[in-house]
């Protein structure tokens, strides 16, 4: 198993005096950190370890021991969610079903934020910077057109950006800049986001202490 960071998105310099961030520390998730190759398909399920990872932490609990890949979708046929034939697929999973698994692990309800395009996003940045204020956990954003999960950990409603800390990094994760280079960790304006595209947010609401 690769080495896991911790709080990868504190490398970089606040983009602005409001921007505001996870409380607590969550570990960062990856296509293959586990030594499963899930590049391609497993975007969202890494982007539930790293949330899990906060709850666990939330908790005074090991961050390392949360739900694997093949736990996540055995846990969604349980929950008559996925057919039996989900178990063991390559296929990806989105807002709604780590919104559900969230809850089935660890009994955290989460709010679900559906943005109807991605030039709509301004109008929500103030629930996420409440949020991150009152709650504190870590966000999990998806789409359709723009399906490539993402972890939010901050927002700066000055520069209209959102801190993304973005699963689809594959390897050993050598240096902290190395991710902030290949963008892996990033402040990203929202005109990078697809204005064709839908997005869901699902937000756990669990206090940070």
């Amino acid at each position: 198993m690769n080495t896991l960071r911790e709080n990868v998105h504190k490398s970089l310099l606040p983009v602005a005096t409001d921007a505001v961030s996870v409380r607590g520390d969550y570990l960062y998730y990856h296509y293959g950190c586990d030594g499963v190759d899930d590049r391609g398909w497993g975007c969202g399920y890494r982007t539930l370890q790293t949330m899990c990872s906060w709850i666990k932490g939330q908790r005074g609990e090991s961050m390392r021991e949360v739900p694997s890949l093949t736990q996540i979708q055995d846990a969604l046929v349980a929950m008559n969610d996925k057919p039996k034939s989900f178990a063991g697929s390559k296929n990806w999973i989105g807002s709604f079903e780590i919104c559900i698994c969230i809850d089935y692990f660890y009994e955290v309800p989460c709010r679900l934020i559906h943005v109807t395009s991605g030039d709509k996003l301004i109008e929500y940045l103030p629930d996420f910077q409440k949020h991150f204020r009152e709650i504190g956990s870590v966000i999990m954003m998806g789409g359709d057109t723009d399906n490539a999960s993402k972890g939010i950990v901050g927002v700066s409603l000055e520069k209209k950006s959102l801190l993304i800390v973005d699963p689809h990094y594959f390897g050993n994760v050598t240096s902290l800049q190395e991710l902030c280079d290949d963008g892996m960790v990033s402040w990203r304006p929202l005109d990078s986001f697809m204005d064709h595209s839908f997005y869901n947010f699902c937000l756990p609401q669990l206090k940070a202490k």
